[in-house]
């Protein structure tokens, strides 16, 4: 097969930044992607309906003219959160899910939620007017490894939840573990998972092997060879519970390449042609749209895209810069660790 025709693709797991560096990378996404739901740890983070509208405001005007996309913007969960103001933003359309941040997980969640019970008023208000959630799910308690913390947050935290609350709808957000994915299969309702490009091709030797390499270290780490293949397994399955989330997330260079490094990977700009390598190496290049444009709208209720792109697989090899430049600084580009000849047309 040399060329694929796809609905436009959908980014569910996205982070765009603020300012300068919201202006650099928007362009990578909305050049092939028609919507991205927005994660909500900016500093300080998107708690209100209203932070959301300004929010959005601002991802707008950064656009590139003539680009076609829709931001889907979230809210960042706190103890504090208002279940009136979630339902508000709901209602107003503007509001597509919430997001659970265990304090200290990731980037910016220091403001996260430490105590479950005190965001139940919230839960059982979403579980309600059926909005979802979507969760980073690691526990961040200082006696599990960090490689064990999925495995642990569905044990202690989200099982838990959804046996509370088995009506509210969650997204498993960046799944990096095969009890992640058996977890999400054995579910009845309610209950489905992103999964990253970078997931999809690197494990952990990829951070450790031959000197520490900073680009590929993010949150949740990437797990041990079994896991990826447990995740590449459920990504080409063709099963509506899985879906793409970039987890695009971009930091410059200095603050990657120092003493205590940011976690994230930078793949807006290559997921395309990374994924159509992924899904022609295990001969199903026919459910990547099911994967990349279908599941996704589906689980969220929306529509499919009625806009398509298409994909050429080229005899030499597609090159894609090693660093974008943006205006808060230089941000490294994920290196797949192979060629690259899916291109998008």
């Amino acid at each position: 097969m040399q060329t694929i025709t796809l609905r436009r693709p959908d980014d569910w797991h996205l982070h765009l930044r603020d300012g300068a560096m919201l202006e650099g990378v928007i362009g990578d996404t909305s050049r092939h992607f028609a919507r991205a739901i927005i994660m909500p740890n900016l500093v300080p983070p998107v708690v209100t309906t209203a932070d959301a509208k300004s929010y959005r405001e601002r991802i707008m005007a950064a656009l590139p003219a003539g680009d076609r996309f829709e931001p889907l913007m979230t809210l960042y969960l706190t103890e504090q959160t208002s279940p009136d103001d979630v339902e508000a933003g709901k209602e107003s359309g503007l509001i597509t899910a919430v997001k659970l941040y265990p304090a200290g997980a990731t980037t910016n969640s220091h403001g996260g939620v430490r105590d479950i019970e005190k965001a139940m008023p919230v839960l059982e208000r979403m579980a309600r007017i059926g909005l979802p959630l979507c969760v980073h799910g690691e526990v961040t308690t200082p006696d599990v490894d960090i490689f064990d913390r999925e495995a642990v947050f569905i044990e202690t935290v989200l099982d838990p939840l959804r046996k509370r609350l088995p009506e509210l709808k969650v997204t498993m957000e960046h799944v990096t573990t095969k009890d992640g994915i058996d977890y999400i299969k054995a579910s009845k309702a309610n209950l489905a998972g992103s999964i990253t490009t970078h997931h999809l091709i690197i494990n952990r030797n990829a951070i450790l092997v031959g000197g520490i390499r900073p680009h590929y270290y993010c949150l949740p780490v990437a797990k041990r060879e079994h896991h990826r293949l447990a995740l590449r397994a459920a990504a080409v399955s063709g099963d509506p519970r899985f879906f793409l989330g970039t987890d695009s997330a971009p930091h410059v260079d200095p603050l990657k390449e120092c003493a205590c490094g940011c976690a994230g990977v930078y793949t807006s700009i290559n997921t395309m042609s990374c994924l159509a390598h992924v899904f022609e190496d295990e001969d199903a290049l026919d459910k990547l749209e099911a994967f990349s444009s279908l599941n996704g709208p589906a689980w969220y209720g929306l529509p499919v895209n009625a806009e398509t792109i298409t994909l050429v697989r080229r005899e030499e090899e597609v090159r894609f810069p090693a660093k974008i430049e943006t205006g808060a600084g230089p941000v490294t580009v994920f290196d797949p660790m192979f060629a690259l000849h899916w291109d998008v047309a």
